[in-house]
């Protein structure tokens, strides 16, 4: 099924959404040859309404789409696209030109990639990727036992603080060592059949 330009008077409105998140991320116009660009490179592609020419998303930040899925409407005029955003999506800085009103593991994963790879002086973050691995590695240990405490305490509240802590460490240490979200998630689709499991001293057990 192929889009219908006729329509919108040479254009086909499109919707960019988070292959993982499922989030709607912004709304743009592409027209015949932005469409084909997008299917020839893989990447998004739209029409500039205001300055008349192609423009590939992310061409100035470096924060391309990435084509996961694409598909039409019933009336072929309207596309929606599936992708991975290699950054904030829009041009404010936020990950959906909608708003950053819902959160997700995979925003602060965002967040914390964009804080490593990006340091702003004065980040905490920043300080945490300077001092490295064994500074990272001492801060995980540090919240595991706060977490723990928390619990041990009967304290809901703290425990759950102590654990968005714990996330975050362990989320600024995933990224120094290169390992995603979707690696993990990865390894648990791996795991998974009629029950979970888990390796122990090289056994498998189940979850």
């Amino acid at each position: 099924m192929k889009p219908d330009f006729v329509k919108g008077g040479g254009l086909l409105s499109v919707i960019l959404q988070d292959h993982r998140t499922h989030r709607v991320l912004m709304n743009g116009f592409m027209n015949e040859d932005a469409y084909q660009k997008t299917l020839d490179e893989g990447v998004v592609w739209f029409y500039s309404r205001t300055k008349e020419r192609l423009w590939k998303k992310g061409e100035t930040s470096g924060h391309i789409q990435v084509v996961k899925e694409m598909a039409l409407d019933c009336d072929r005029d309207a596309l929606l696209i599936q992708v991975e955003p290699k950054g904030p999506t829009c041009h404010l800085g936020t990950d959906s030109c909608f708003g950053d009103s819902d959160f997700s593991l995979q925003i602060l994963e965002k967040i914390v990639a964009q804080k490593v790879d990006h340091p702003k002086e004065g980040s905490y973050t920043k300080y945490l990727t300077e001092e490295g691995i064994d500074k990272i590695l001492k801060k995980c240990g540090e919240e595991m036992t706060e977490v723990v405490i928390a619990a041990k305490n009967d304290d809901r509240q703290e425990l759950i603080s102590e654990t968005g802590d714990l996330v975050y460490h362990l989320l600024v240490l995933l990224r120094n060592q290169g390992i995603s979200l979707k690696d993990v998630e990865e390894k648990l689709e791996e795991r998974h059949g009629e029950t979970l499991s888990y390796k122990v001293r090289g056994d498998i057990k189940e979850w």
